[in-house]
């Protein structure tokens, strides 16, 4: 056990410092958090339907980052044939590397590659209950316009881990604002 504290300080140590020197060299490293309309198919509907997504992350240079983000997919209300209701919900989380490429001043393009967990429930008037989890591989790519030093818009196309049979799809569009700090 004494072991493995003095490897988890020592490795704490090392990456402290290393993410110290990197941010001393760039001066670059600073946090962001954001929130995005999302629009996502819902697959029982066979319709787009609008929702809200809130993320953040730390650039730890010009380039190199890391974020983290939630997307929700509201309760969506259905009806089908022969008097069948009911509602279809879920959500979509996370954790993805950020590579970002500046294009100008102004204008970066980005990409990410991580991993999400996702989840849809269906249930229905017949009282019939469906819930479809997975944790699997998440990637997106986006472009981001700076506004001033501190906002930015953005716009992006993200993918999160397996199709679904029911609810909303895993590919996911998003417009949002994002704040450095």
């Amino acid at each position: 056990m004494k072991k493995l504290m003095i490897a988890m300080i020592a490795t704490a140590s090392v990456a402290t410092a290393f993410a110290g020197s990197a941010q001393a060299q760039t001066n670059a490293g600073r946090g962001y958090v954001g929130a995005a309309a999302v629009s996502a198919k819902n697959t029982t509907l066979d319709a787009h339907k609008a929702d809200g997504k809130l993320f953040g992350g730390y650039q730890f240079d010009e380039r190199l980052g890391v974020e983290a983000g939630w997307t929700n997919h509201h309760k969506t209300d259905f009806a089908g044939a022969n008097g069948l209701r009911g509602s279809t919900e879920g959500y979509g989380t996370y954790v993805a590397a950020k590579y970002t490429v500046p294009v100008n001043e102004q204008v970066s393009a980005y990409g990410k590659l991580g991993i999400s967990h996702s989840e849809r429930k269906l249930s229905n008037n017949l009282g019939q209950r469906f819930k479809d989890d997975d944790t699997g591989g998440y990637g997106g790519v986006g472009v981001e316009y700076k506004l001033n030093q501190n906002v930015a818009l953005m716009a992006e196309y993200e993918r999160y881990g397996k199709s679904k049979a029911y609810g909303a799809k895993p590919d996911v569009w998003s417009v949002g604002l994002k704040y450095g700090f």
